[in-house]
This record gives C-alpha cells, structure tokens and sequence, in this order.
C-alpha cells in the first residue's frame, strides 16, 4: 500500500545534524492543540514501506537532564539511533510534558511520589486523569508528511489503538525495552501493571 499524498496542512522544515546522523527537523504550521509539535525524520518519506515510528511525549527531566525516575531519555536515545541504523525513519516529539498535566504539575506528582504515591495515584491526586495524552495530533503531523503506514516503536497499547482510530495504519509494534534502572523500577510496574504498557 503507498504511502497517503500529503494534505494541504502546511508544513515547515530545516535539516538538523545530530551524533545520530543528518535529520529534518518538520513542523506544523498550524495544529489542532495550537502546540509546536516536531518530527524528525531521516531517509526518504516517498517510498512504499512502512516507515518506522516512534511517537514520543516530551519529557524535559529525562529527555534533557537524563533523569533516572522515568524512561523516557533511553527510549527516545534509542529511537533515533534504530532510525540512524535503518537510515529511514522518523520521531514524531508531542509536547504533551507529563503525560499531558504540564512541567509545574508533573513536579507536583513528582513530590507525592516522593512521599509514596506511584505515578498514577499521583497524578489523580491531583486532579487529572493517569494519562491525560492525546495522540491525535501525532496523526495530523504523519498525515501531513504523506505517512499512512507505520511500524510502531512503542510499548503502549493505547498508543497504537489512538492512532489506529486516527487512520494511520500501525502494520507492527516494536518493542522498547531500555532505561530500566533501579530508581525507576517501581516507575516501570506501574505503567505495566495500572496502565497496561508491554513490558
């Protein structure tokens, strides 16, 4: 199946050199959240094969300051070295901090998780939902680029079924399993156990 022509959504785009290798760095002029979401996309985007993804919240502590409480820096480290490996493939960067509750909130949850609270009781505790993401605009950004078809680095099911519904065909998940360490490991069951995330 061919990839879907790319929409009227207009798009913005600059090379971006990295250790990992020369990327374009793309943005949406304009999203449905009014967000300045990024892709950074490596090889060519015209071909036929479904191109491997991975949809990635931004997460400051670890993505920036290689925080151990979560994840997330390892996970988007090794996105985009498999994307360098493959020479094709693209990082779609939500800025959806916290899992959609912001930077001011998710120290909040990081304080009660500090006094025990895991991550899902934290962030109820404060009012929100365990996830508060959504994933639709992730689905704008593919569209726009011509992507339809994709193979999935991810380890959250609802992330696939989101995108599913959004009509991108997710053809695979590949599996992330890196960034486990000790000061995250009770981080990890929760998102295993509470949330459902394929660990």
């Amino acid at each position: 199946m061919k990839q879907a022509k790319t929409t009227e959504i207009k798009t913005v785009q600059a090379k971006l050199p990295t250790k990992w290798g020369n990327f374009t760095l793309h943005a949406l002029e304009k999203t449905s959240d009014n967000k300045e979401h990024v892709a950074l996309s490596m090889g060519d985007l015209s071909l036929s094969e479904p191109l491997l993804v991975r949809v990635h919240s931004e997460c400051l502590t670890g993505d920036a300051f290689a925080s151990l409480r979560c994840d997330c820096g390892p996970q988007l480290d090794a996105a985009l070295e498999k994307i360098a490996r493959q020479g094709r493939g693209m990082v779609v960067y939500l800025r959806q901090e916290g899992r959609g509750i912001g930077l001011v909130n998710k120290i909040r949850a990081y304080a009660l998780q500090d006094q025990g609270q895991d991550t899902v009781e934290a962030n109820i505790n404060l009012g929100f939902k365990a996830d508060q993401r959504n994933f639709d605009v992730a689905a704008e950004l593919l569209t726009a680029l011509g992507i339809s078809q994709i193979r999935l680095m991810t380890n959250n099911p609802i992330k696939m079924e989101a995108l599913k519904a959004a009509k991108i065909d997710v053809v695979e998940r590949v599996p992330m399993k890196f960034g486990k360490n000790p000061h995250n490991e009770h981080y990890l069951s929760t998102k295993h156990g509470k949330m459902g995330h394929l660990l």
